[in-house]
This record gives structure tokens, C-alpha cells and sequence, in this order.
């Protein structure tokens, strides 16, 4: 098995903010942030077609391309074709969009147009990471193995995309999805080289413990971890996986706080931490839409957090005794 291609910076930068999820950023705030991004050292940038319908591609393109290529990690994702529509199309949790409508596409053939039409809207000559986007029963419900089948049989976009790292056009291709089924499935139907998984391997759960990090580890395939504070619930808001928090999300968080409060710890700076210590997890990409939410990830991530902490996570049974635990 060849190397496996990792990130450049542990830390990243997410960009569902640069396409307006839930809020306007605007062109301006988005360039600063990118801007503020690499001030700090981050070298590792998330995007896809379906943030904003190309709007987050066509501002970190901005953003990126007077920056030299083979400093920083790119990554995009496939499954979305975008079609021209002059009206353009807001799908929620997005609140703005340039003019097109989302196809769904994950064909070989989809897959390689996908990263074509990405980079013309980016302006960039290469993608490091390609993830296939949100292939996962948690977006498709019934109509899951519909998709799935034809990503992963002939002529479909795993093999697509492992024709491209073949030829060299990307360096490593996986599935950017919020459950882990479909991650089992790809190590177990393919050969993919890392995952982008989004609020899965969190202080709010642990799922991944039980089979797709130790199948990842066999296999020498790398985990970024998207969503660190469960779509903004860890940092005060009140969405978890994009929808409105239940009354036993809260209620966990509350004990969170609690044992935070007891420790002097920021809860943020623990959920952003945490992830990072379980050996197959390469990187973390919290989403900013804004120059100061950036800064403050950067410094969350290198506050000192007291060992015991998360011993008492693990007392209080919030957190399972075999997650590895940051040193």
C-alpha cells in the first residue's frame, strides 16, 4: 500500500460558513477570514459544491490563489453537479446561493466533471482531498442504497476517483458524510484514504470507536473530523446535525459545562481538542465565517486543558474508558 496522503495542519478550516450557512458573510468577511486563517498557520482548507452552490468554491479560490499551491491542503467533494439557474436555488441551512441548482451525480463520469467544474470556479489548477459528498442513509433515507450502488459498482465514483489518483489528478479520495455506515462500506468495497466525518467523534458521541476507527487503522486510512462542536451546539448554539437540539442534547451539554466549570476548562476548547488525540484522526475542521470565530478556534485548540478533566469525563461516564484522551 502506497503512503497515504494526510493534511498539512492538524487544524483546518471548514467551508460551510463561506457559503452562507445560516447567515450572510459576504465576500469581504470571507476573504478575511481565509486571510486570518493562514496568518495563523492553517494550512488546510475544506469546500464543496454544495456550500452556497459554489459560493465557498468561488471565495476560497478568491482567497487561495495567490497563495503558493504546495503550501496548504485543499479539498472538495462530488455527487453534486451544478447546473445554471438564473433564478439560483437556497436550500436551507444555506441562506444565499450564486445561480445554479444541485444535480445529484455520483457516476465516474459525474465525479471527474465535478472536480473539473470545481476548479474553473476556484481558479485553481489541483485538489489534494476529494471527498464523495453526504452518500449517507442520514441525507437519502430509503433512497441510501439507491445512491450507494451506484457509487460503488462499475463505472460509479469510487472508482472514478480512484482513476484520478492513479493518474495523479488528486492525491486521496474518501467519503465526506455525518454517519459511519457508509465509511464501513467504503474501506470494506474499495480502497479510500480518508474520511471527512462530521459530528460523529465528538464530546457528544463516540460511534466510531467501535468499528470504523479500528477498521481505519487497519486499513491506514486517515479521519478528519468536521463538526467538532456538533454544527455550533458545543459553542453555545442551539442546532445539533443542523436541526434544533433536543432536551437530552441540552441536557448532556449541561453536564459538560458542569465538569468544565469545575476545572476552569472552555467546553469549545475541549470539544476541539478531543478528536484530535485518537491516533487515526489526522485532522479537525471547525467552520468560521468570520476572521474572529477563526482566531478563536486557533486559540482554543492550543489552550492547556488539565488531564484531570477528562478523567472525570470518563467517571461520569460522558465519555467512553477506552477513548484515547488528550495528553
Amino acid at each position: 500500500m502506497n503512503q497515504r496522503y494526510r493534511p498539512i495542519t492538524h487544524l483546518g478550516l471548514g467551508g460551510t460558513g463561506l457559503g452562507d450557512m445560516y447567515h450572510v458573510t459576504g465576500d469581504e468577511a470571507a476573504r478575511a477570514t481565509v486571510d486570518a486563517a493562514w496568518d495563523a498557520g492553517i494550512r488546510h482548507f475544506d469546500t464543496a459544491p454544495h456550500y452556497g452552490t459554489g459560493l465557498s468554491e468561488h471565495r476560497f479560490g478568491h482567497a487561495l490563489r495567490s497563495r503558493p499551491r504546495e503550501q496548504y491542503t485543499l479539498s472538495t467533494k462530488v455527487g453534486r453537479l451544478l447546473v445554471p439557474d438564473p433564478a439560483g436555488h437556497v436550500q436551507s441551512p444555506f441562506v444565499s446561493s450564486l445561480p445554479y441548482r444541485r444535480v445529484y451525480d455520483y457516476s465516474a463520469d459525474g465525479a471527474r466533471r465535478s472536480v473539473e467544474d470545481s476548479l474553473q470556479r476556484m481558479a485553481l489548477g489541483h485538489v489534494d482531498i476529494v471527498y464523495v459528498h453526504d452518500l449517507s442513509p442520514d441525507h437519502f433515507g430509503d433512497r441510501f442504497e439507491h445512491y450507494f450502488r451506484i457509487a460503488a459498482g462499475p463505472g460509479g465514483a469510487f472508482e472514478g476517483l480512484v482513476r484520478m489518483r492513479e493518474e495523479g489528478l488528486i492525491k486521496a479520495w474518501g467519503l465526506g458524510v455525518n454517519t459511519v455506515e457508509p465509511c464501513l462500506r467504503a474501506l470494506q468495497q474499495s480502497d479510500p484514504d480518508i474520511f471527512l466525518l462530521a459530528g460523529r467523534y465528538t464530546l457528544m458521541e463516540t460511534t466510531p470507536l467501535e468499528a470504523l476507527f479500528p477498521l481505519c487503522a487497519e486499513r491506514g486510512a486517515g479521519v478528519v473530523l468536521g463538526g467538532p462542536f456538533n454544527s455550533g451546539f458545543l459553542a453555545g448554539g442551539e442546532h445539533y446535525d443542523y436541526q434544533p437540539a433536543s432536551r437530552e442534547q441540552h441536557l448532556r451539554r449541561e453536564r459538560l459545562r458542569a465538569v468544565a466549570a469545575r476545572h476552569g476548562v472552555d467546553l469549545p476548547a475541549a470539544a476541539l481538542q478531543f478528536g484530535m488525540a485518537h491516533p487515526v484522526v489526522v485532522a479537525t475542521i471547525p467552520g468560521a465565517s468570520s476572521s474572529r470565530h477563526l482566531l478563536r478556534n486557533a486559540a482554543l485548540m492550543a489552550q492547556a486543558i488539565p488531564a484531570a478533566f477528562w478523567q472525570e469525563l470518563v467517571e461520569e461516564g460522558l465519555l467512553p474508558g477506552d477513548a484515547p484522551l488528550p495528553s
